[in-house]
């Protein structure tokens, strides 16, 4: 998630819930059968009922696809396949990921890795920044240089060739705008991107992706996979070194530092030890606690300079997941010196542990060291004289300047300032711009990356408060309102009508603007470019084999399933993009006509259950908004607007207004599991992937509590 970005009793408990359904009345109620069902089940076997009903064919080819672990290409086709299903279920809808907004900037574009997955894309030591803002045509100019280059090696010499003779100045000095404090400084013990976006730049992995997307050796100097696929041998680089925050060296780096930064990211349990739980040979194991024994996990060190993973199976992606901070190299030595301690003698509350709990209290082996930091004021990172590849890199200090976002215009005059190196153009910021020229002269729509920000449907809903706090967006519904809703939201043409009633854009609006709504829509969860097949690939489809040529995207793969099972979405643009393809920049899900459609069938199944739906009895969704924010305000005045408006009537949005950003999380965001969802409607959670494969958005759907995501629509 990315990473990250990460997604963390009961008021009503699920008997007391289903306790009220005998008293309503068929209409607007259900029928006695399907009460009678209900009261003899408990959460979890209704969780796994509707999962069975409602994302069984998902998960069926989702497994099918799994199991393809040589033939990529097929793997790819099936996971596109399975994904066609999950958004035909439409238990959840796209709603827009990072970027795709207003920007001006110091940086020039792909001078940092444009890798869509793990944390690669926050190292800023290969970044290529000026004094001045670079202007829209010199931008558009790197960016053709950039296409033209990319996969040789030579861009970054280029872009800098080419900003020195138009006459920029190249400075070395990286300002970035920060929201969040790091809340430990341990990459191995925490899944907050606000952590591991500032540890990233302390240490090195073993590969890392470059600014053409290509992985280039770092730690390791080269690696051999063996013949089956299970066994991956790294040979690292001698003479490399860790130092404490001053600077002075602490321990060489060697193999066996990779062995016990493993055993801390399983001992610390931070969050994101689950992927490679079933990876790595013993993981789950150790993880789960079956074993105490280490040394039965598949990480060993040969000798101080051959590093040997074994896998329980071949693993497609293994090499993408080492750009992520769950293969970060951690000082055995420093650790234990900090009164860290392995297996069962791991205890981070310990008086005398003290490793992460600051930047002076780990070891650095990367580009930076942090030479300060003052909570929501400033972080300081300045060039690791002892860095392996210190004379290469292009940025000396990183200064990371707070930003509580009081002043909707700081991060602007922030780099206008050059105190920043970029900043995105809200609304007020914007006006700003035009009025001094910089707009005209700079601006441009900044890339989005591949985080998926979703709006999920509660199919089980069981809260109507905040689990944390009772008084908090609480919801006016009636007994009657909560049986109805629940029994209209397992139903796939209701949702669907709900999905498609939605007019995104005027949604989106509401942030990015009238002229970008449509920059940074999404029409589903994994980008359709994240992968491509590298060679003609036949998959079924339906029954009927389809061969799809070298080159097609994942996406194209995805809306011909859709295609054939007749749902009308549209989650690929074969012309996006200026004729790449794309699943992004455009609505593919609003479309009143068909919305109706759904609603139509959805009140013609729910009758024979017993529900009535039309203008005098409409089913009812809450959605919770932050109420003292003017911008989500706007954005649930708007998704009330439009659901109401295509479905004329019948449904009914009531927003439920949460007073502080806590109880607006609490509401879902921080949600452990499905019981404790609040709400019909979300529009606060996403993803972004860990790793190059489909797999790393899909598996967040998998069901009995695997899936980091499936509690978002009320069940697990």
């Amino acid at each position: 998630m990315k990473k990250t970005t990460r997604f963390l009793s009961i008021l009503l408990a699920v008997a007391l819930l289903v306790s009220t359904f005998a008293a309503c009345s068929k209409k607007g109620g259900q029928s006695d059968n399907l009460v009678d069902e209900l009261q003899t089940k408990d959460y979890e076997e209704q969780s796994s009922t509707l999962y069975q009903d409602e994302l069984g064919a998902f998960f069926e080819i989702y497994q099918d696809a799994s199991k393809e672990k040589i033939d990529i290409n097929l793997r790819y086709a099936k996971e596109a396949i399975a994904e066609a299903k999950l958004m035909e279920a439409a238990v959840m809808f796209p709603i827009y990921s990072r970027g795709g907004t207003y920007a001006v900037s110091h940086a020039a574009p792909y001078s940092v890795t444009p890798c869509l997955w793990g944390n690669d894309e926050d190292r800023f030591h290969q970044a290529i920044v000026c004094t001045e803002f670079i202007t829209t045509d010199d931008r558009n100019a790197l960016r053709k240089l950039y296409a033209e280059k990319v996969g040789t090696g030579t861009y970054e010499q280029a872009a800098k060739d080419y900003l020195t003779e138009k006459g920029y100045t190249l400075t070395d000095v990286y300002g970035y705008a920060y929201t969040s404090d790091p809340k430990t400084w341990d990459p191995l013990a925490t899944s907050r991107q606000e952590d591991t976006r500032a540890i990233v730049n302390t240490y090195d992995g073993l590969y890392e992706y470059d600014g053409e997307n290509i992985q280039q050796p770092a730690l390791a100097e080269s690696y051999e996979v063996s013949e089956d696929g299970l066994t991956y041998t790294f040979k690292i680089k001698s003479g490399l070194v860790w130092t404490e925050s001053q600077g002075r060296k602490v321990a060489d780096v060697k193999a066996d530092d990779f062995v016990a930064g493993m055993q801390h990211l399983m001992d610390a349990k931070g969050g994101l030890e689950s992927l490679i739980q079933p990876v790595i040979v013993g993981a789950d194991d150790y993880i789960t606690g079956k074993t105490t024994d280490f040394t039965k996990v598949g990480v060993k060190a040969e000798d101080d300079t051959t590093l040997v993973y074994t896998l329980v199976e071949p693993c497609p992606y293994f090499m993408t997941m080492l750009g992520y901070s769950i293969f970060a190299p951690m000082s055995r030595d420093y650790y234990t010196s900090q009164g860290g301690k392995f297996g069962e003698e791991f205890d981070n509350s310990a008086a005398d542990y003290k490793y992460g709990t600051d930047a002076d209290h780990i070891a650095y082996c990367g580009p930076y060291l942090v030479t300060g930091a003052t909570a929501e004021n400033s972080i300081t990172f300045k060039a690791n004289p002892k860095y392996w590849n210190a004379d290469k890199i292009n940025i000396k200090t990183i200064n990371w300047l707070y930003n509580d976002l009081s002043d909707a215009t700081k991060a602007y005059k922030d780099a206008v300032a050059g105190t920043t190196v970029s900043a995105t153009l809200n609304a007020s910021a914007l006006e700003l711009a035009k009025q001094d020229g910089n707009f005209e002269k700079y601006g441009f729509t900044s890339m989005t990356d591949a985080t998926a920000f979703m709006g999920f449907l509660n199919m089980n809903r069981a809260a109507y408060a905040d689990v944390a706090d009772e008084n908090a967006a609480v919801s006016e519904f009636s007994d009657q309102d909560k049986v109805r809703t629940n029994i209209a939201m397992r139903n796939v043409h209701f949702r669907r009508a709900i999905c498609f009633g939605l007019d995104r854009g005027a949604y989106n609006a509401q942030e990015a603007g009238e002229d970008l709504k449509f920059s940074s829509l999404i029409n589903s969860y994994t980008p359709g470019t994240f992968v491509k097949l590298s060679e003609d690939t036949t998959v079924s489809i339906n029954g009927t084999d389809k061969t799809f040529p070298a080159g097609t995207f994942y996406g194209e793969i995805m809306q011909a399933q859709i295609d054939a099972d007749g749902v009308n979405m549209k989650v690929w643009d074969p012309n996006g993009d200026g004729g790449i393809g794309a699943s992004s920049g455009f609505d593919g899900w609003y479309n009143p006509s068909e919305a109706v459609k759904e609603l139509d069938k959805a009140i013609e199944e729910l009758d024979k259950e017993g529900v009535v739906i039309d203008a005098e009895n409409p089913i009812k969704l809450d959605l919770p908004y932050l109420a003292s924010n003017e911008v989500y305000t706007n954005k649930a005045n708007s998704l009330k607007q439009s659901i109401e408006a295509s479905l004329g009537g019948k449904v009914v949005v009531t927003l439920v207004g949460c007073d502080d950003q806590d109880s607006w999380l609490n509401a879902g965001y921080y949600t452990d599991s499905g019981k404790e969802a609040n709400y019909t409607i979300y529009d606060l959670s996403g993803w972004g992937p860990d790793y190059g494969d489909p797999s790393t958005y899909l598996d967040t759907f998998l069901p009995d509590y695997a899936g980091y995501m499936i509690k978002c629509i009320g069940i697990y």
